[in-house]
């Protein structure tokens, strides 16, 4: 198994032994433990590492940092390019920012990479041989983060989903599978459904998909697709899908695989990289000497290879795969009858440490090798832009002033000569003209307003005027345009 990094900026020639600078944070719950424990096992390997330690987490939020960072920190992570993050709790309430997608978004990581390997029988899973690799879109998606309270009863979040997203996220994934030998690139998606937003993923997937004709590439509706994963994971290889999918169908694959407490992730940008666990920072097993660090110490491997140590990831991983193979087991994994001792985290990493140089007799042994740079996981196509026509616009209303044929009546007095109402939909339903009594609407409701050719925006501010004037409290509007003749909407 290899698992290179095909986009790295970071690459330092091996022959060079120069040491290489990370930035570690320690977190909270657990976070110390494990990562002193991360630490230890790949410093006994030799890592060529120096460290900077930065503050995260709870007390940096408890501090007034809503990010969970001293503003100070972010400058050793710019200056190292290279961050080791073990868990952090963020405290309940409103006001905190999730200190992952900060991150994530701030440096641009926009690739989730997270192996999912089995090891039958070792650790107990129900899928013996299963090795497949999640590759998630990291920055866009429902993961914007763009929420509205429009009306009493509606919340809304919008789902941005864009082409040089689409490319970078698809294009990392057919470039890793050909860098590490894997044979099959599968995209998850719901355009049966989300036909712009996920259509725009599974078309630009088949677009990059016929540059690589060595690799075979399928398609699969994201909810069939997480059933047969759940079922027969042995089917999958590099699965790439959008950032919600992704993150709920990486922590099943980790699980399913045998326990997310085994699982690291690596967050890849074009400059900047972040490596941990997949897990949290499981307060409640903090300071007792019980965590399992394997997770951290997954995301170290991968953080290992990324600053061109790949001599020193392949110590580190077959020695945790022999104490593995010889039944040195904390408490999560621990078995009657399978393992031979349980251990606590401390005792867990000096095993680790202890068999640096050994390799598995059973598990299937790693071998890593160094990457040359590769830019292009991150490139996106040069496009001529799509001819835009504004043909229309869609007018969100808080209204509870009556039913949807009432609503109608009102509501197409307020037609121009350029703009007429054309329907009016509620969650996504037309009840009207012609709509169902039994329709739950609401006091959401959208008017579709159309041209009968080009409009502007001139127009569309006298129909808005109109609107306000008969009354009525307008929310949101969204302008309705073809792109190339295309409808750019819904109907």
């Amino acid at each position: 198994m290899e698992l290179g990094w095909p986009c790295s900026l970071l690459k330092v020639s091996q022959s060079d032994m120069a040491n290489t600078a990370i930035t570690v944070a320690r977190g909270d719950g657990i976070g110390p433990e494990i990562m002193d424990a991360t630490l230890h096992i790949i410093q006994a390997a030799g890592a060529r590492i120096d460290i900077e330690e930065i503050q995260i987490g709870e007390k940096v939020y408890l501090a007034g940092h809503t990010t969970g960072v001293d503003p100070k920190a972010w400058d050793s992570i710019k200056r190292t390019r290279v961050f080791l993050k073990a868990p952090i709790t963020t405290p309940q309430g409103g006001g905190f920012k999730s200190l992952n997608v900060t991150t994530r978004k701030m440096f641009g990581l926009y690739a989730n990479v997270r192996p999912c390997v089995a090891y039958h029988p070792y650790v107990d899973t129900k899928h013996p041989g299963m090795d497949v690799v999640i590759v998630r879109e990291n920055e866009e998606d429902l993961y914007a983060g763009i929420e509205h309270r429009q009306t009493d009863q509606v919340m809304q979040c919008l789902k941005l989903i864009s082409r040089p997203g689409c490319e970078r996220i698809v294009r990392y994934a057919f470039e890793y599978a050909r860098r590490n030998n894997r044979k099959k690139v599968t995209c998850f998606s719901k355009d049966n459904i989300m036909k712009m937003t996920d259509g725009l993923f599974h078309k630009v997937f088949d677009e990059i998909a016929a540059e690589y004709p060595e690799i075979t590439n399928e398609h699969w509706i994201v909810d069939i697709g997480a059933a047969k994963l759940a079922d027969t994971p042995n089917a999958f290889d590099v699965i790439v899908m959008p950032n919600l999918y992704g993150d709920i169908l990486s922590d099943v694959a980790a699980q399913i695989a045998g326990s997310v407490g085994l699982a690291g992730s690596a967050n890849i940008g074009g400059k900047y990289a972040m490596f941990e666990a997949i897990h949290g920072s499981a307060p409640r097993r903090a300071g007792q000497n019980l965590a399992n660090p394997s997770g951290l110490l997954h995301g170290a491997i991968l953080m290992l290879v990324h600053i061109d140590q790949p001599d020193i990831a392949e110590k580190v991983h077959n020695a945790w795969l022999r104490t593995i193979e010889d039944g040195i087991h904390t408490y999560d994994i621990y078995s009657e009858g399978v393992s031979k001792e349980k251990v606590g985290t401390k005792e867990f990493a000096e095993a680790v440490a202890a068999r640096m140089g050994q390799k598995p007799e059973k598990l299937k042994a790693v071998s890593y090798s160094s990457r040359p740079n590769q830019s292009a996981a991150s490139a996106t196509s040069v496009r001529i832009p799509a001819k835009k026509d504004l043909i229309g616009v869609d007018v969100f209303l808080d209204y509870t002033g009556g039913t949807a044929d009432e609503l109608g009546a009102k509501l197409a007095t307020c037609s121009t000569d350029a703009l007429k109402l054309n329907n009016i939909a509620a969650r996504g339903v037309k009840v009207w003209p012609d709509g169902f009594p039994d329709t739950l609407t609401g006091d959401n409701w959208r008017g579709r307003f159309l041209g009968s050719g080009i409009v502007t925006h001139q127009q569309i501010i006298e129909l808005l005027g109109k609107v306000a004037g008969a009354g009525f409290d307008f929310i949101k509007t969204e302008n309705l345009c073809n792109f190339d003749g295309q409808a750019g909407f819904t109907a």
